[in-house]
């Protein structure tokens, strides 16, 4: 099912969390809405929802007028953050529990508490209550019920944010391979850059109540449109005035205000050469397959360059990398946008 958001802007009071919203989402998706704390991304879920009503603009669910149309008419799955299971149901309960409420028959019921326990891959928890699982299984079981009343569209907010890094990544990995089973459309909300880029077909980038870009994980890291995404969105270096790294990359800086620089993006070489820039390592950094090396330049300008385990390797054959050895950097790509000042 496709939905369409429309000229969306939404207040509380005197703050504005949505400002003139238009969003397209493709029949079937899996769209990440990622954004930091406060900026839209949640009001922005709960308005295609039902959950929050905006004060203008409108929301469609393929082509169908749903702006006013109550939560339950609209057949939506949500997931909470916090589980929001009942305490006193058991796990086959709680994922019948929607379909109870809607009378279906006790067969039906049980059949299609039965299915979904396989799909989340609980079958023998059925008859334990919440507080006998972990933190993981008790969110497999919120997002199996609200598959339970076959919902038209899924909607997550922060599903994994209560979780340790490392049942994260496999309740994300896990997400990621359920629906492509289901094919249902859905959208999560997350502040976290790598979920939303391990997860999702599109990435819907907000910030202060607009939309900043729509894009694949590729588009929105390699060709970012605004300086927002491009500092939001992976590591990066600012370059400001004056950086001789800057000039080195023949940016006329002028107008910018300041160069972006991914940290992959700076090499690292033994010897000065055409468009290299002198610089000192202050700190290395082993982040397990990454390596960091934080560099100082001339007038204390500071850099941090990422780079592979084999490539500090085969570097390290060249020259001795160490605190307080010099070395010569240069880019091999870098990011300005017009207007920007710091």
């Amino acid at each position: 099912m496709g939905i369409s958001v429309r000229n969306v802007t939404k207040r509380f009071g005197s703050f504005t969390a949505l400002d003139n919203v238009s969003l397209e989402v493709e029949p079937g998706a899996l769209v990440a809405l990622l954004g930091p704390s406060g900026s839209g991304k949640t009001t922005l879920l709960r308005v295609i929802a039902g959950l929050e009503e905006p004060d203008t603009g409108e929301v469609f669910f393929d082509g169908e007028q749903t702006t006013h149309v109550p939560i339950r008419q609209r057949n939506v799955g949500f997931v909470f953050q916090h589980y929001a299971l009942f305490k006193h149901m058991t796990v086959r309960e709680n994922i019948g529990f929607g379909l109870t409420v809607r009378k279906r028959d006790k067969a039906e019921i049980a059949e299609r508490a039965s299915e979904l326990l396989d799909l989340i891959q609980l079958q023998g928890l059925a008859n334990r209550y919440p507080s006998q699982l972990s933190g993981g299984q008790r969110q497999r079981v919120a997002l199996a019920r609200a598959l339970a009343a076959e919902p038209r569209v899924l909607l997550l907010d922060e599903p994994f944010g209560a979780l340790d890094a490392k049942v994260r990544k496999e309740l994300r990995d896990w997400l990621r391979r359920l629906h492509d089973k289901v094919h249902l459309t859905s959208l999560f909300v997350t502040h976290d850059q790598e979920e939303a880029m391990a997860v999702a077909d599109q990435i819907v980038v907000v910030n202060k109540g607009r939309i900043e870009q729509v894009g694949t994980a590729e588009e929105i890291y390699n060709r970012p449109a605004t300086p927002f995404v491009m500092s939001f969105v992976g590591p990066v270096n600012v370059l400001r005035a004056g950086n001789p790294l800057a000039n080195s990359a023949q940016v006329r800086n002028e107008e910018t205000g300041a160069v972006f620089i991914r940290p992959h993006d700076v090499l690292i070489v033994p010897q000065a050469g055409e468009g290299t820039v002198p610089a000192v390592i202050d700190r290395i950094i082993n982040m397990g397959w990454d390596i960091q090396v934080d560099l100082t330049m001339e007038g204390d300008h500071t850099l941090a360059v990422r780079l592979t385990r084999e490539e500090f390797q085969s570097l390290e054959r060249q020259v001795s990398l160490r605190v307080g050895q010099s070395v010569y950097i240069c880019p091999r790509a870098v990011h300005t946008f017009a207007d920007y000042v710091i």
